[in-house]
């Protein structure tokens, strides 16, 4: 592994169009140390096959992706989705991510507040069962533009009220750029966040937004300001992997090995001091 990419970490939705074989080859061909692995792709190739895999590569998960979705509309829709929160737990244990991203859930019945607090007593549930896992539930705020339908929680502010409820090793954020670099505070809140920043993930704003779920670019071709957010994770005291994570259907389309060449020479550029 190079020097300068012990961190990086590639988040497989980036290289979509390969299958968790082929991404954990691209990871050791390209010298990367970590993947963030989907949980459908680890389900395609069935859980013990993807630690195997992992294993014989010597690759470390950075996080497993997702959980979350609280809000629900009556009680089966709630008890089926606890359900699967705990399954995805189990899955993040065997894989040996200590991060299970959570994607908490857009407005259901009972509106705005309701939802939010269903988020609340969704965590609070599961919390306890991932810290016997040894996994950290990674609360992800959204950009407020996903509130209707994705998540309910679009601050990091927001995403630490919830986190510092639990303890440190139970409940965390996720410090995804795409999400938080317009906030105001942001800076303010990563230092609030210290030790409960389990996941630093980045790509870039691209202006105009060509697609609200699809228009996440790589760094650098956008206004996103990443080594002053990386310098500011780093002083809250986070030293893990940083993922590169982009929905982007040009980025889907390119040749994967094609996509970590250009990720690389980004991450070099524009992430590292």
């Amino acid at each position: 592994m190079s020097g300068d990419l012990e961190r990086l970490s590639l988040n497989q939705i980036t290289t979509k169009s390969w299958t968790l074989p082929e991404a954990v080859d691209g990871c050791a061909r390209w010298g990367l140390g970590w993947i963030g692995l989907w949980r459908d792709q680890v389900a395609a190739v069935g859980l013990d096959e993807a630690v195997g895999l992992l294993r014989r590569a010597g690759l470390a998960v950075s996080s497993l992706c997702r959980g979350g979705f609280f809000p629900s509309t009556d009680a089966g829709e709630r008890d089926a989705r606890a359900a699967d929160n705990r399954r995805a737990i189990d899955e993040a244990a065997a894989l040996g991510a200590r991060v299970l991203v959570m994607v908490c859930g857009g407005i259901a019945g009972g509106g705005l507040d309701r939802s939010r607090g269903m988020v609340a007593e969704g965590i609070a549930e599961l919390a306890p069962y991932a810290g016997e896992r040894g996994v950290t539930l990674a609360i992800e705020p959204l950009h407020p533009m996903f509130c209707a339908d994705r998540s309910v929680i679009v601050t990091l502010a927001q995403a630490l009220d919830l986190a510092e409820q639990f303890p440190a090793g139970q409940v965390g954020v996720v410090v995804d750029t795409f999400h938080v670099w317009w906030d105001p505070t942001v800076e303010e809140q990563i230092a609030r966040a210290g030790g409960r920043i389990a996941a630093f993930q980045v790509c870039d704003w691209l202006d105009p937004l060509p697609d609200v779920l699809l228009g996440r670019g790589m760094m650098g071709d956008g206004p996103i300001d990443f080594r002053r957010l990386r310098r500011a994770v780093d002083r809250a005291g986070y030293r893990g992997p940083i993922e590169v994570e982009i929905f982007n259907a040009d980025v889907w389309a390119s040749p994967g090995g094609e996509v970590l060449d250009r990720l690389v020479a980004a991450y070099r550029r524009h992430v590292l001091d």
